[in-house]
């Protein structure tokens, strides 16, 4: 192989490793996501969100894969889910299905909202993690009379979503609407994974419970062999 053609495959390395570091850059640039707040094992901060999501984000999201009945788990009572919770003629055992029709939603936005069951997690990124990214979305719309919704979203620019909850914003003050807001994102957390406290709490009697065999383990190992030399 010639000198020139060594060079030659050096730069086309050397372009395609730049290429790819501009595309990182690029996928990662933008505002920086604030924290979330962690509050998925507190019931009352997810009966709240619980109740945000149902009245304001099942208009036209869907959560396919969530059931009225499992919000149980977070404490609430199948009585409670049926007067507070269920807004349309759904049974308590069925699955959080969006009031819109789709194709009219596909009409007013230009598509049709996504199904928000697990958009906690599939949202996670360069910036944090997805709970990071839906915090700071909600909290991002501003005004904007140039598009069609009237509203516009600095984390997700040009966005199809108009505000939904800015009567609820203008109506509290800014710390109430961000507790809020982590309220709803905590709860998108939990359904993202509802047995998430469970499988922790699991976790760690499992690591006890190991940590203790170890140690037995060891003790034994040590007595069988302390009188061979």
């Amino acid at each position: 192989m010639t000198t020139m053609s060594l060079t030659k495959k050096f730069l086309t390395g050397l372009m395609l490793v730049c290429g790819l570091s501009l595309t990182a850059q690029a996928n990662t640039a933008g505002p920086a996501w604030d924290k979330a707040p962690n509050r998925i094992n507190d019931n009352a901060a997810l009966q709240n969100g619980a109740k945000v999501f149902v009245n304001y984000c099942l208009n036209c999201h869907s959560a396919a894969f969530m059931r009225f009945n499992r919000l149980q788990d977070i404490g609430l009572t199948p009585e409670q889910i049926k007067d507070n919770l269920l807004v349309t003629n759904a049974k308590i055992g069925e699955t959080m299905k969006a009031a819109i029709d789709p194709q009219q939603a596909k009409a007013w936005f230009g598509v049709n909202p996504p199904d928000l069951t697990v958009i906690a997690r599939s949202r996670a990124g360069a910036g944090g993690t997805g709970a990071d990214y839906l915090y700071s979305y909600m909290r991002g719309f501003y005004r904007d009379e140039t598009k069609p919704t009237g509203w516009n979203n600095h984390i997700f620019p040009n966005v199809a979503m108009p505000h939904v909850l800015w009567e609820m914003q203008a109506s509290m003050t800014p710390a109430q609407y961000d507790q809020t807001m982590g309220d709803l994102v905590n709860y998108l957390q939990w359904m993202a994974e509802p047995a998430q406290n469970t499988r922790q709490r699991i976790g760690i009697w499992v690591l006890a419970f190991l940590a203790g065999l170890t140690f037995l383990t060891w003790k034994l190992n040590k007595a069988y062999w302390k009188d061979i030399k």
